[in-house]
């Protein structure tokens, strides 16, 4: 994995390996449900004294270290160097399974800090927080240990392109990835492939995540207003319940999208991944518009066409935010619409035509609370920092990779948390 909470890309056929290199951490700390790596700021030190956790994002299986590492440290800012340099220890918490419900991975979390409250050198404040799935995995633990008046000792909050008003994932890829785990997940050799993409998207975190999900490959029409899984209602009630936001520490956030309106040109309403192969031959997958479109059209082993069909979405692929994968190119780790072409190819033995690879993953509104990514308007409007339900926030400069650490939004942690 090259970047945080993307490492399933790496666990699929076809998908590029990881670079990633072997950390050297201090110490670890066995959790239940999880390992926290430690990082301390000074050789010699055996106790952490201004601990900084960071929770690892969603995925299929247990958190790597070295992944987690590899995309904080050695892409264009080396966070935790910098962290450290400047007297922060850094905790990297992962889990043993990141598809596993928000509600579960909390607990660890919950561990983690007791954890670091327990080990801690002196009296400073904990920051702790996590990139995209994580930061809502830690966002619930903080409010819980305060609903239950637990002193948590954390002084700041922060999350890195966490979607906090939903994950947006293409209706169309979704029904695409059912649709060829129940048609073809059977068969010798290929079905497990076939059938992971599915799997994970119906995972309890994944339903929690997306804003709209759907968990078959039938033919559907779905409304704007519909689509929302059971999981991510009962979540949202949960969080609501421990009085949504931890109401102690300032929160911080920060945006891998921009907060000008400007979207990332990927087109509405046009194809993105189109199958000529003898199985899928006719299926197509398009880019969301709004009104009433069709966003996949599937073809069975018999010829029979299954619609998948919308109403009334916002244009949410082209829309401000953090990509998956990095950026709409056609080579690189398959994602979305590329992980399509990928299935399609397994299927039909030959390449899918593929237009556009990736989308908009968690827009700009909801990695900075800002507001509903059903609104269209919304979605493209500049970010207003008086609308945020976080103390303050980062959007970036143009849009990039879901949980990319560049420089740009890593100083700007760095000179807030020494603010601290």
């Amino acid at each position: 994995m090259s970047k945080p909470v993307t490492s399933i890309w790496g666990t699929l056929p076809g998908a590029q390996p990881s670079s990633a290199q072997e950390p050297t951490w201090d110490t670890t700390w066995p959790l239940r449900g999880g390992t926290a790596w430690v990082f301390y700021s000074e050789p010699g030190q055996t106790h952490v004294k201004r601990p900084v956790i960071l929770a690892d994002g969603f995925s299929m299986g247990a958190s790597k270290p070295e992944e987690l590492y590899e995309g904080l440290e050695n892409g264009q800012f080396p966070f935790i160097t910098k962290l450290r340099n400047n007297g922060f220890d850094v905790v990297l918490l992962g889990f043993d399974e990141r598809s596993a419900s928000i509600l579960d991975n909390a607990e660890v979390a919950i561990q983690c800090i007791r954890t670091a409250i327990a080990e801690r050198e002196g009296e400073a404040k904990l920051t702790v927080g996590g990139f995209s799935m994580g930061g809502l995995v830690t966002r619930y633990a903080l409010a819980k240990m305060e609903r239950q008046r637990e002193q948590h000792e954390t002084g700041t909050y922060l999350s890195y392109d966490t979607p906090h008003c939903g994950a947006w994932l293409p209706i169309g890829v979704q029904a695409f990835a059912h649709f060829v785990k129940e048609h073809w997940g059977s068969t010798p050799i290929i079905g497990d492939a076939l059938s992971l993409y599915s799997n994970l998207v119906n995972s309890p975190a994944a339903r929690q995540l997306l804003r709209w999900h759907v968990e078959t490959g039938a033919a559907t029409t779905l409304d704007v207003a519909e689509g929302q899984d059971q999981a991510r209602t009962d979540f949202l009630d949960a969080l609501d319940r421990m009085g949504n936001w931890p109401q102690i520490p300032r929160l911080l956030g920060v945006a891998n999208g921009t907060g000008t309106g400007a979207g990332n040109n990927i087109p509405a309403g046009q194809p993105a991944m189109t199958s000529s192969g003898p199985q899928l031959n006719g299926t197509q997958l398009n880019t969301q518009t709004s009104g009433k479109q069709t966003v996949a059209q599937l073809q069975k082993r018999d010829g029979t066409p299954v619609t998948v069909t919308t109403n009334n979405f916002p244009k949410i692929d082209g829309a401000p935010g953090g990509l998956f994968p990095e950026a709409p190119a056609l080579e690189g780790s398959p994602a979305n619409f590329g992980m399509a072409a990928m299935l399609a190819k397994i299927v039909d033995k030959q390449k899918a035509d593929l237009t556009y690879n990736a989308s908009t993953f968690v827009p700009t509104i909801s990695a900075v609370a800002t507001g509903d990514i059903a609104n269209n308007d919304m979605l493209y409007g500049k970010i207003e920092a008086d609308y945020s339900d976080l103390h303050d926030f980062k959007c970036a400069s143009n849009n990039e990779g879901h949980t990319v650490m560049t420089e740009e939004l890593g100083q700007w942690i760095l000179d807030k948390l020494k603010e601290e």
